[in-house]
């Protein structure tokens, strides 16, 4: 079968994520709600075959894949070119402070410039997006009629839609990139991707996160 279908995937929460502190390629861990969700994605997809799992190689994207290796059993790579966006010297930093001490640049990310490029070595989302179709391109041309997963970042999660749905880097974000969601999509070498079904959340939803430390 000329398909690979693909399971992409946000990795769990960090306390940056709830800081609203930009990481790129900073190598933040999930938090404890981030390992919860992790293990709740790997139970939802316990009875699917997964044939292969890749990840960024950053930490909090391997352990939200490595709980997903463990129950199924599938293997496990690291592939730095899933990374999130880099963004120079927005990391570490809060969106409230980019607003404050970087106004001009600020305004061209909330914009989504698609040339804008963070001062200190940072990547514009048209690189992104090259980086992105060409790394999933050349996954998925290695596992078709099989099921494999993506473990990445929010970033990388926006420009999976986008080159899904034919929307461009400007188009106004109206679906979700939800931690630890689990999102549907398919390959072909003739069409690329399409879109099977996005932000499922239903195993998140099981248990509180009250329940989290009982």
């Amino acid at each position: 079968m000329n398909v690979t279908r693909i399971i992409a995937i946000r990795h769990g929460e960090t306390a940056w994520n709830v800081d609203t502190r930009i990481q790129g390629h900073l190598d933040i861990p999930l938090n404890d709600v981030g390992e919860w969700q992790a293990r709740q994605a790997a139970q939802a997809l316990a009875g699917e075959t997964i044939d292969a799992i890749y990840s960024s190689d950053l930490k909090r994207a391997f352990a939200t894949a490595q709980a997903l290796a463990d129950v199924s059993g599938a293997t496990l790579t690291p592939v730095e070119n899933l990374r999130e966006r880099c963004f120079g010297d927005f990391e570490g930093r809060t969106f409230a402070q980019i607003e404050a001490e970087s106004p001009e640049q600020a305004l061209r990310w909330r914009k989504r410039d698609p040339e804008f490029t963070p001062h200190g070595g940072g990547e514009s989302l048209t690189m992104l997006r090259a980086r992105i179709n060409h790394t999933v391109n050349a996954l998925a041309a290695q596992h078709l009629g099989e099921q494999i997963v993506l473990v990445a970042h929010g970033g990388v999660m926006d420009v999976l839609y986008r080159l899904a749905t034919r929307l461009d880097l400007q188009a106004p974000r109206t679906w979700d990139l939800t931690n630890a969601a689990i999102n549907r999509l398919l390959w072909t070498p003739e069409s690329g991707l399409t879109l099977v079904g996005w932000a499922d959340t239903g195993h998140l939803n099981q248990q509180t996160r009250d329940e989290i430390h009982s």
